[in-house]
């Protein structure tokens, strides 16, 4: 599942009339880097969510054949935060554990791992609920989120961590948010990381959480640079 529902305040002017995952770099939409490399790694089912200016997103993507996939969305009358818009797409996630991916963010990450998660979820579901790929925090986020103590999440420690906005999750955690309301996920995942049912990864690759339109065009030099090596 690819998040793209978030209105993009921060964004602003550029989100007013554009949502947020149609913005370009190095050429591309963002949500159309996710969408190759989600592909590339063997994951041709995809589940987007998406409230503001969303019929413009399902105009640029259509069905995913164009990409070698499959696009089904699930449409939000109003943004209803990470948790809920999970919530809401249940009935098309199906009853295994799944990927999600912030639809606002660039990260080059080897999603075919996912897979692998998604066995050992499986495999101990009564253990492990949700495993969150972490990143060395960001000028903006310098206090981090998280802490890992050996692939445990913590919710404090040293060094503290990003969450980059890729996880996996099993299904039944959101099975108790009521389709339709509004939900954030941080409460949810604290209630799971008090439980040592979250496990995690430090990822040491690219990762920009493109929030604001400064940050963007920084990616997006860094892109056009890679791109005439």
């Amino acid at each position: 599942m690819i998040l793209a529902a978030g209105r993009g305040e921060r964004m602003r002017p550029l989100s007013d009339t554009t949502p947020k995952p149609l913005l370009q770099v190095g050429g591309k939409a963002l949500i159309v880097w996710h969408i190759e490399h989600l592909v590339r790694d063997g994951f041709t089912d995809i589940i987007i969510n998406h409230a503001h200016l969303g019929h413009m997103i399902e105009a640029a993507l259509g069905d995913g054949k164009q990409f070698g996939a499959q696009i089904r969305y699930s449409p939000e009358a109003e943004a209803l935060e990470t948790a809920g818009g999970i919530a809401q797409a249940l009935p098309l996630l199906g009853k295994d554990p799944f990927l999600v991916v912030n639809g606002d963010i660039y990260i080059e990450y080897d999603f075919s791992r996912a897979r692998e998660i998604g066995m050992a979820m499986r495999a101990n579901a009564e253990l492990f609920a949700a495993y969150l790929v972490l990143a060395d925090n960001p000028p903006q986020h310098a206090q981090g989120d998280f802490a890992l103590e050996h692939s445990k999440v913590k919710l404090a420690g040293n060094p503290m961590l990003t969450f980059t906005g890729v996880a996996v999750y099993q299904p039944d955690n959101f099975r108790d948010i009521q389709v339709g309301s509004k939900a954030k996920l941080a409460p949810l995942l604290k209630t799971l990381i008090e439980y040592d049912l979250v496990r995690g990864e430090h990822h040491r690759g690219r990762w920009v959480d493109v929030g604001t339109p400064q940050r963007l065009a920084e990616l997006d030099q860094a892109l056009l640079h890679c791109a005439e090596k």
